[in-house]
């Protein structure tokens, strides 16, 4: 029998409390903890990722497994990374019960140090924990190069940053950061009320496929986020104010704009993730 043939039984509001109350977890504001409990909304989710049934998939803070369970129709395979051990121990046992032969590996490890997984992913889907979703989404992104693209579920804010283009009002440091990479783009709203607890902000996804072609290596994407970091951390200056902590002087910024082709008058709202990157070559 093929695993897409396979039953999944997703998890349900009354499911998602009783297994909390069985573990003693009470999802937190300092981990960024707020499950989804709506089946429909799930599936939805997995939907808006795209997935072929191909693909390994790798999700990120999975919790008690409502997110994991959709994933598991659709995906060939999931590999889901867990941080907390007392909760990573409940899932297997959560996916043996509810989606039995599945192809599912954990990982007990914190995404933001983690380096290797047991096989290379095609996708990322995952609810990230809002404290840390930006970093860790680029952290992964760059880490696992075998992931051509993914689907998050952020903070609104940090959604409509991630997915912004230049002259937007919110494009900034996580909008070209995630354009090395990729492009990006909004794949739907969430409402509060599918959650638990009840978060006291709206949510988002984000859609992204990676680059066919990498911008370029390891040491210029380096050099380009420094460049990103200083336009962005002044962002209300000119760029050859903003970036004169990180070329020298203000003269010297405006010495590597203008070898980039950029008026030193411009802003870092108004620049592509290219014009970053020819500014970073400019200074070498």
């Amino acid at each position: 029998m093929e695993r897409g043939a396979l039953v999944v039984e997703l998890l349900g509001g009354s499911d998602i409390r009783e297994l909390a109350d069985r573990l003693g977890v009470v999802p937190t504001k300092k981990l960024g903890q707020n499950f989804v409990t709506d089946p429909n909304t799930i599936r939805r989710i997995v939907a808006a990722a795209k997935l072929t049934g191909k693909e390994c998939v790798v999700e990120i803070g999975p919790g008690l497994g409502s997110l994991t369970l959709g994933l598991l129709e659709v995906a060939d395979s999931v590999i889901s990374v867990e941080i907390d051990a007392k909760m990573a121990a409940a899932l297997e046992q959560t996916i043996s019960k509810r989606a039995p032969g599945k192809n599912f590996t954990l990982v007990t490890h914190d995404a933001m140090t983690i380096t290797e997984l047991p096989k290379a992913p095609d996708a990322l889907v995952a609810n990230l924990p809002y404290n840390i979703s930006v970093p860790v989404l680029l952290n992964f992104i760059e880490r696992f190069e075998s992931i051509t693209k993914g689907l998050v579920l952020v903070q609104a804010e940090v959604a409509h940053r991630l997915a912004a283009k230049p002259g937007s009002k919110v494009y900034g440091a996580p909008s070209a950061k995630l354009a090395w990479y990729g492009a990006a783009a909004l794949a739907g709203n969430v409402g509060r009320t599918i959650f638990w607890p009840v978060p006291n902000v709206d949510s988002a996804l984000v859609y992204f496929e990676r680059h066919a072609t990498p911008i370029g290596d390891e040491a210029l994407r380096e050099s380009t986020f420094a460049v990103i970091d200083a336009a962005f951390g002044q962002r209300r200056k000119t760029m050859r104010q903003s970036l004169a902590s990180w070329a020298g002087s203000p003269a010297e910024a405006e010495t590597a704009l203008v070898a980039a082709g950029i008026s030193p008058q411009a802003r870092g709202e108004e620049l592509t993730i290219e014009q970053f990157v020819s500014i970073a070559r400019a200074r070498g």
